[in-house]
């Protein structure tokens, strides 16, 4: 049973702007893997920007108190700056998914370093007409013990 997000969590204004326009290397991402599996916790990757709308809501919802506290103790995530699409792009491929435009994407991976939902990598492009408790629900189905 998926743990539920309380009513009187909202996300809040300003929303996040998690994207650094950082360049990332495939070394960068092996590190990170590296360090979350190290600390018992599943990779996740969040491809976006911050000019992005459903970046912006997700990274907000993902801030609310109950999903926040869950995210940190089950995942470690990397946002990885897309910019307008010129940055990082070459990543995607790394995780075996079209460099395609329409962020959020999203990659899970297990503790064997094996993407979760390459199937749905795509669905957060839509982020603003998902609910907190559908969002929560997504990560919590793709939590391996």
């Amino acid at each position: 049973m998926n743990l539920p997000v309380p009513d009187n969590e909202v996300v809040s204004e300003p929303l996040p702007e998690s994207y650094k326009n950082i360049l990332l290397s495939e070394s960068d991402i092996n590190k990170f893997i590296e360090n979350a599996l190290q600390n018992n916790k599943q990779p996740v990757f969040f491809f976006g920007a911050n000019w992005c709308p459903d970046c912006r809501i997700l990274d907000g919802t993902l801030e609310l108190p109950t999903i926040k506290k869950y995210m940190q103790e089950k995942f470690e995530v990397l946002h990885i700056d897309v910019g307008r699409y010129d940055i990082n792009m070459e990543l995607m491929q790394y995780f075996q998914i079209m460099p395609q435009k329409g962020i959020p994407r999203v990659i899970i991976l297990d503790k064997s370093k094996q993407p979760l939902n390459l199937a749905d990598t795509g669905e957060w492009t839509t982020a603003r007409q998902r609910s907190k408790q559908e969002i929560f629900d997504y990560f919590q189905k793709y939590t391996v013990e």
